[in-house]
């Protein structure tokens, strides 16, 4: 399941009581040493407030819960931030590539998912592909960390079984390039199947050859991004997360380019809002296809209706929410439509939030 995917599942559920737990974590050693104690002091202090204010049997599948969510989590795979959502039917961790204002735990018959929604709409998931000498590994990436290794019937493969075990034929290249083929159609295959089940693509770090050749027999070429030259002395999960992050980046850099142009054609269209107010209330009537905000852009609010607001400058006022681009991005995202976040100055002479509707 994909973090999107969570997210309209967490966003949708109403029980009582919903447990939220977000905290800010650390990518490298020694650092995300601290991060066991801190998740650890979490835990308790939501088992505490839990028992507290419900009693022990009528949330002991919480609490069974809670109570297994620190093996659950490999430190060495943390990223900025992690958020934990626990009640009696449900248990999602789920980590960031940014980080949240503060550490906490929430709890009401709702989760808390505003910090993890903002972080979502400024990431990109995706799967990298390592082809190495010793086998191949599939990973799952946000931005430029590898959040966990894909580990199911397919994933690992060992190193191929697919060797020229004719003595007579050794030197015949033809026959070793077919069982490499072979071999990288089986791999295809199973990313295939991966991709089918979220909707990722894939970054692939290898050599040009290997590359060329998975090309060549891929059943969906589309969803392999690019590649990158694969350092057989160095293929450490932090170095080939940055040789993927480079062509992701890229590739985002390039859908802002084309989204900001897509806007400015539809301002001779009457098709474009610039109101904070108007876009609002166009996107939790599902009117909203491609949202566009400067990412130095936030505005809290205090809601003074279901379709109003006033501006704050008061985060802190009762009733405030912090920033009105997370909700309207959401609403966007959750009826189909397309958002983007970006620092490229040349959406500012339109304005700091953009939206073009669909009619």
């Amino acid at each position: 399941m994909t973090i999107r995917e969570k997210l309209e599942k967490l966003a949708t559920e109403k029980n009582e009581p919903c447990v939220t737990i977000s905290l800010n974590t650390f990518r490298t050693h020694p650092d995300n040493a601290n991060d066991s104690a801190q998740l650890r002091n979490l835990l308790k202090e939501a088992e505490k407030r839990v028992i507290s204010e419900f009693g022990k049997r009528p949330v002991s599948s919480l609490l069974e819960r809670l109570s297994e969510v620190e093996d659950e989590i490999d430190i060495n795979y943390n990223l900025d931030s992690l958020h934990i959502y626990i009640s009696n039917d449900t248990k999602e961790i789920i980590k960031s590539a940014w980080p949240v204002k503060e550490n906490g735990v929430y709890i009401s018959d709702t989760f808390n998912i505003l910090s993890l929604m903002k972080s979502y709409i400024r990431s990109e998931e995706y799967f990298i592909l390592l082809l190495s000498q010793g086998g191949v590994n599939l990973y799952n990436a946000i931005n430029d960390g590898i959040i966990d290794e894909v580990k199911n019937d397919d994933f690992p493969f060992s190193e191929t079984s697919y060797t020229n075990t004719n003595s007579e034929r050794v030197s015949d290249s033809k026959r070793l390039d077919d069982l490499v083929r072979e071999f990288l159609n089986t791999v295809d295959k199973a990313v295939v199947k991966m991709h089918s089940a979220t909707g990722l693509n894939c970054v692939v770090i290898c050599t040009e050859d290997n590359y060329s050749r998975l090309m060549q027999v891929a059943d969906k070429p589309s969803i392999y991004i690019d590649y990158a030259s694969i350092d057989y002395n160095d293929t450490e999960k932090h170095t080939i997360a940055e040789q993927s992050w480079e062509i992701v980046e890229e590739l985002q850099k390039n859908r802002r380019t084309e989204a900001i142009e897509e806007i400015k054609e539809a301002v001779g269209q009457d098709a474009v809002l610039t109101d904070l107010q108007e876009i609002f209330q166009a996107s939790i009537d599902g009117r909203g296809d491609l949202l566009i905000v400067h990412q130095d852009f936030s505005q809290p609010v205090i809601m003074t209706g279901e379709r109003t607001f006033d501006l704050t400058k008061d985060i802190n006022q009762e009733d405030a929410i912090d920033d009105i681009t997370s909700n309207i991005a959401w609403s966007v995202l959750s009826k189909s439509g397309r958002v983007i976040f970006t620092g490229q100055d040349e959406i500012k002479e339109l304005g700091k939030i953009v939206l073009k509707t669909r009619y």
